[in-house]
Formats: C-alpha cells, structure tokens, sequence
C-alpha cells in the first residue's frame, strides 16, 4: 500500500520516528521490535527524499540525524518500560497521548484486562489505521482510537469511548510538550491530572535546546527549520515544579545515565531526560 500524500508537520515527525524503529528493528542487539514501523515507510516512500538528499551534501545534517535517531530509541525504550512498569502496579487503562506511528498496542505484552486508547492528529489517525489494516495487524490488548487536536476538547471525546476517570491510568504524551506552547501544555496537563485517580502514573520527556544537546544544534541549522518551527517549548526546565504544585509526585530520570545503562551512551548535555509522575491521593 501506498500512500498519494505523504504526512506532512508533526504528522512527518511520526513518519520520521516510525523510520527510527524500523533500524532500531533490524540490530541484534535491539532495545525493542517494533514490527509494523517498516509498514508505515513503505506507505509513504518519498516523505523524507529531501532529507537525505541534505543529508548526503551536508556532513552536519547527517550528524544530527544520528543523534536524534540515537535519542530516539532511548526514548522508545524508556516509556516502553515506563508503561509496562505502570501496567504492573495496577494501571489497567493506557492513554497515549500524540501516540504517533508507533504500535505499542500491538508489540507490547500487555497483561489481560488492559484497555488501551490511543489520541492524535486525524491525518496520523487515518494514515496509521490504513497501514495496521493492510498489515492485518492485531492488538494485544483493547485498543481504541480517537482522532483528536490535544489543543482542544479531548477529554470529551476520552471519556465518551468508554474511559473511566475512577481508574488508576497511565498517561504517556512521550514528546508532544515541546510541540505545545506553555499555556497548551499547562491546559494539557490539567486535563490529564481532572482525569487521574490516585496512583495514576505519568511519563513525558523532559528536553534540553542547550549546550550539544541534539535540539539546540538542530536550531542553528537552515535545513531543519522544517522542524524546528514546530517546537514551542512546553513547560520547559519548570516542569517538574509544576506537577508537584498540581498534584503530582514528579521523579526525574536522566537521559544520559539511561543511555549508559541500555549500553548506547549518548554526548550532550546531561539537562535533557524522562519526568515520571505519581498522582497523589
């Protein structure tokens, strides 16, 4: 199956970490199996020609592809557990929030009883949903999906498909707060902890545009203003002073040490990481 339109925006963004995990798919020595990612590429062939195009004439772009490719996966793996960890201490609903391309509903060993809901962009939705379907994709849990702009009147749309607000619940925007202005992601958020019942888990991840990190070179590049333009910034550094005053018992993780520990060490700076999240009672 082939696509006429490649996703273009944050949708491309998807198509770009579906690209990752297909790579990370084909290592021995793999952090996680994502077998659909690849599905998604050949659905689009010609989203990121440009890309590597630039890639190929600029050494700097093919540098900077490597260690966001790099970070990427530590990503994935880290929320990979996050959300197995949540599930084990009793979460038995699951939202992903700007769940993207990734097919965690179907590659992960989710324990009997987990009802999972997954939100996005309905470009991404419909795209996502065309490939699983040709691909004869089955979930390993109950999964819903629920086309949505995060910006809006999600929780409406959540809670009409069956979402039950009593239920401990782990939440999982993975990387959409950079893509949302402060005030977005404060609003995201409170809908998010309206929502929680005691012992509900949160994991986002906490980005760094300083020093080497991957995002602050990614500014000082032309050729990624494609990107770039959609960062906002979200809570930034202040986020975890914002979930303690909001409910939260927030536990930063650092990104580098978590590197160090999957056996992929990453240079850059040490401010970039994961924020998980206990709501209180």
């Amino acid at each position: 199956m082939e696509r006429d339109t490649p996703l273009r925006g944050v949708g491309k963004t998807a198509l770009g970490m579906a690209m990752i995990r297909a790579g990370e798919s084909g290592r021995a020595d793999r952090l996680f199996d994502d077998p659909y990612a690849q599905a998604f590429l050949e659905a689009a062939p010609a989203a990121f020609a440009a890309d590597e195009a630039r890639a190929v004439r600029d050494r700097s772009s093919a540098s900077l592809g490597a260690a966001f490719a790099s970070h990427a996966v530590l990503r994935t793996r880290f929320f990979d557990d996050f959300l197995l960890t949540a599930v084990g201490a009793g979460c038995r609903q699951v939202i992903l929030l700007a769940a993207g391309l990734d097919s965690r509903a179907f590659r992960l060993p989710w324990p009997a009883g987990t009802r999972l809901y997954e939100l996005d962009l309905p470009g991404v939705i419909n795209f996502k949903e065309e490939v699983l379907a040709h691909s004869g994709a089955r979930p390993a849990c109950d999964r819903a999906v629920i086309p949505a702009d995060l910006r809006g009147s999600w929780p409406e749309r959540l809670t009409a498909t069956g979402f039950d607000p009593a239920v401990p619940t782990a939440w999982l925007p993975e990387g959409l707060l950079l893509y949302l202005t402060a005030g977005e992601a404060a609003r995201l958020l409170t809908d998010v902890g309206t929502l929680s019942a005691p012992g509900s888990r949160l994991s986002f991840e906490q980005a760094a545009a300083v020093g080497d990190s991957p995002l602050a070179r990614a500014a000082g590049l032309p050729g990624m203003s494609q990107y770039t333009a959609l960062w906002k910034g979200g809570l930034g550094p202040g986020a975890a002073d914002w979930l303690a005053s909001h409910g939260w018992d927030p536990a930063f993780r650092d990104g580098a040490e978590f590197a160090a520990a999957c056996g992929r060490p990453e240079s850059g700076s040490g401010a970039a990481g994961f924020l998980n999240a206990v709501r209180r009672a």
